[in-house]
């Protein structure tokens, strides 16, 4: 019997339909004459106009082709991916912010002209913190400029406004109150027996040898643990200032008394909730069983809280005790101590040496004063 799909010169067809973004293509000589005869329905007619219509929603412009399209949305969702989520979403909040500010006092969002972000700068001025206000400003500009309207952030109406509002309004930065040795230790007592208490003075033993940030913390896995003759290393494939995860692998020495060693507090820590892969750190229900999932941010900085409250430790209104305290408890601790900036930028991964003093100063302060020389 001869195949009905065939052509006059006698030449079998081949029908290769492929699935392409919910669609079947057909290709081969014939296929689309053929298929629609067999189907009973002029296909071609409609795949024509369907196309006609595309091309026209496209104000004429060709629609791209599959492999363009897809090119096209990588890149986008790399874009989408160059700033951390905390950022964004900070990102958004503030651009939102702006946006009704605009609606309610007549003024134009987008584009935005520099003299409508100063007007708005000032409205805000006295109510904000400057860092705050200066993140509102780099989201005001990263809106415009993917909508492409580029804003000048260096205009005289965006910075001197910003001079004058903290000339006038400014206060002092808050800082992260430095837990050194001795409050990390009483954080260590506070822990108590139990499973989540292993856990936390594990978190905070690490966090304070390894000066991590509480994103580190939470980020760690078992994987990035290498246990070694001195104590161990971590593996940090990401962080705050490695936005192109290059990677970082810092070491943990065993402490010289047991209540306080990282090392032995970790293993500690995993043998008792039986973890062998996955995240390090884990949430722990009311009942004391080990759930799967990662211990969040603000987890940290409840349990620290908690912990604190119970081992007597308050911050001040200028330096809260949060878990960056950790990091800046380590810093203060080093340099105390007499350990070289550069050894101490070597572990904290610091890129700026002024950001590294600024946790040096609280150590400062505490020391002799250069007034206690005076001979007075």
């Amino acid at each position: 019997m001869q195949n009905r799909y065939t052509e006059d010169n006698g030449d079998w067809v081949k029908l290769a339909i492929l699935r392409a973004r919910g669609r079947y293509i057909t290709r081969g000589k014939g296929c689309y004459g053929v298929l629609c005869h067999a189907m009973g329905f002029h296909m071609v007619d409609s795949v024509t106009e369907a196309r006609k219509r595309q091309i026209a929603r496209l104000d004429g412009a060709r629609p791209p082709t599959a492999r363009k399209a897809m090119a096209l949305a990588k890149s986008k969702a790399y874009q989408d991916g160059a700033d951390a989520e905390a950022t964004l979403r900070a990102y958004a909040t503030d651009v939102a912010n702006f946006e009704a500010w605009c609606t309610k006092h007549g003024f134009t969002a987008t584009p935005a002209a520099p003299e409508t972000v100063g007007a708005y700068l000032a409205a805000a001025g006295e109510g904000y913190a400057m860092p705050t206000l200066r993140r509102r400003v780099a989201a005001i500009a990263r809106a415009c400029g993917v909508a492409g309207h580029p804003l000048d952030t260096k205009h005289p109406a965006i910075r001197e406004t910003l001079r004058g509002i903290g000339r006038k309004h400014g206060t002092p930065a808050r800082r992260a109150a430095a837990l050194t040795t001795t409050e990390v230790r009483k954080l260590c007592r506070a822990c108590g027996t139990g499973i989540a208490g292993a856990r936390d003075r594990a978190l905070f033993l690490l966090g304070f040898a390894g000066a991590l940030r509480r994103s580190e913390l939470i980020g760690l896995d078992v994987a990035h643990v290498t246990w070694t003759d001195e104590g161990l290393k971590l593996l940090i494939e990401r962080s705050k200032t490695d936005k192109q995860g290059e990677g970082a692998e810092i070491a943990i020495p065993r402490g010289k008394a047991e209540e306080t060693c990282p090392v032995a507090a970790l293993k500690d820590w995993l043998t008792l909730a039986e973890v062998t892969a996955g995240p390090l750190f884990r949430k722990v229900n009311r009942g004391g069983a080990v759930e799967s999932a990662r211990l969040s941010a603000d987890g940290v900085r409840q349990i620290l809280l908690k912990r604190a409250a119970k081992a007597g430790l308050k911050g001040t209104l200028a330096e809260p005790v949060s878990p960056h305290g950790l990091r800046a408890g380590f810093v203060t601790t080093a340099y105390r101590n007499g350990v070289p900036d550069e050894e101490i930028m070597g572990h904290t991964r610091h890129r700026s040496l002024t950001t590294m003093r600024s946790y040096v100063r609280r150590a400062k302060l505490s020391q002799a004063s250069p007034a206690g020389k005076l001979g007075l």
